[in-house]
């Protein structure tokens, strides 16, 4: 029988970061890291950090059983259009979870997640797929949040939030606490910036900044 495959889809920055946590969960299963490559589409490099990189398609081509992939691209909208791809070519959504990320209580996470060191998952949360948190980032009671949402470090999603399909919430961020009965929401697409408080709910596609966070206006 042949080995499974598994393998960071993205060499830069955001993928250099999530390698070392894709490493040592293969070490803990003892997995050869071998079998853990970068994929990249216009590698400039044979090795970064000590991990092959190759190009998606010669992935496909390493003989395999199973091949597992997390995504490592910010930008939400690539990684949905590589997610789709994966699913095409029968390939895995891999879960990347550190040994420092603490999960409680009835949290349910789908496929694909990148979790840093040090986020916190609390209870009864629901998560959608290809979730990116961030170092220091947690995600408080009773939230949802959609497919491909990105969490920079230190976000702070309190609870009875509900985060819509590819929003990005920025580094330091704080989100208010919403009610059971009137949940704060961050509608699809929308960007939280680099330390906003947000104390009410922000609109599909819109960025607010600033602390109450507003409208940004170029």
């Amino acid at each position: 029988m042949t080995q499974a495959t598994y393998a960071v889809y993205g060499a830069s920055g955001c993928g250099r970061s999530i390698m070392p946590i894709a490493r040592q969960m293969l070490i803990t299963q003892g997995i050869s890291l071998e079998q853990l490559y970068f994929i990249d589409d216009q590698p400039t490099q044979d090795k970064i950090n000590g991990q092959v990189v190759v190009r998606y398609d010669d992935f496909l081509q390493i003989p395999a059983d199973q091949r597992y992939v997390v995504i490592a691209i910010a930008n939400s909208q690539i990684r949905a259009k590589l997610a789709a791809k994966l699913t095409e070519h029968d390939v895995h959504a891999w879960t990347i979870q550190s040994a420092q990320t603490l999960i409680m209580d009835q949290v349910e996470l789908a496929e694909g997640a990148a979790l840093s060191p040090f986020v916190t998952l609390t209870s009864n949360i629901k998560i959608g797929k290809h979730f990116h948190a961030n170092l220091y980032s947690y995600v408080e009671h009773d939230c949802i949040i959609g497919d491909f949402v990105t969490f920079a470090p230190r976000v702070s999603c309190n609870g009875n939030v509900i985060i819509e399909d590819h929003a990005y919430i920025g580094t330091g961020a704080v989100i208010k606490q919403g009610t059971p009965e009137k949940p704060l929401i961050i509608g699809r697409g929308a960007v939280v910036g680099m330390g906003a408080v947000v104390t009410k709910s922000v609109p599909a596609g819109v960025t607010v900044v600033g602390n109450p966070a507003r409208p940004f206006v170029k």
